[in-house]
């Protein structure tokens, strides 16, 4: 059993411990992040096929309401403000980052996409940083990851219109 999974006070068959870990790839060792982005992408893509871009809208917005709310569960029952194994934020953020190209997705606009929000997610450039610090519980745990896909979203942006622009 991972350290993070300790924490957890009551049975791992709980929802909210599975969807704030997504399915527990935020349990895998080392850059729980990364696993969970990594994650996040074969959903994203499957929504994409199989629902086209607006299922994708809606499941984004499904996944930050829901993300907020399990995000805070998950950090009361286990008393820390931002326990590192949960990462359905970088689900929200993965996915929002991939909606300006969900009409023309490839796994080249997967890759791009991926390499992108966690550039952002990782440097935390202002007001990623700002929300990372000043705003705590649920909707803090998901905002900085918002905002850092809102960054990469609009480089994802600008890749789908990359004939216009050159």
């Amino acid at each position: 059993m991972t350290s993070a999974a300790r924490h957890w006070p009551k049975s791992r068959a709980h929802p909210t411990f599975w969807l704030a870990t997504w399915f527990g790839s935020g349990l895998l060792p080392r850059a729980p992040g990364t696993w969970g982005s990594l994650a996040a992408l074969p959903f994203a893509w499957v929504l994409i096929q199989y629902g086209g871009p607006y299922v994708l809208i809606i499941a984004t917005l499904s996944v930050l309401i829901l993300g907020t709310l399990v995000s805070e569960h998950y950090s009361r029952v286990t008393a820390r403000s931002d326990p590192g194994e949960v990462v359905i934020d970088e689900v929200a953020g993965l996915w929002l980052t991939l909606l300006p190209v969900a009409h023309t997705i490839g796994w080249l606009e997967l890759a791009i996409g991926f390499a992108l929000f966690r550039l952002f997610d990782i440097w935390k450039p202002w007001p990623v940083s700002l929300a990372d610090r000043q705003i705590k519980g649920g909707v803090g745990i998901m905002i900085d990851d918002v905002i850092a896909g809102l960054y990469a979203a609009f480089f994802m942006y600008l890749w789908s219109i990359r004939d216009v622009l050159f």
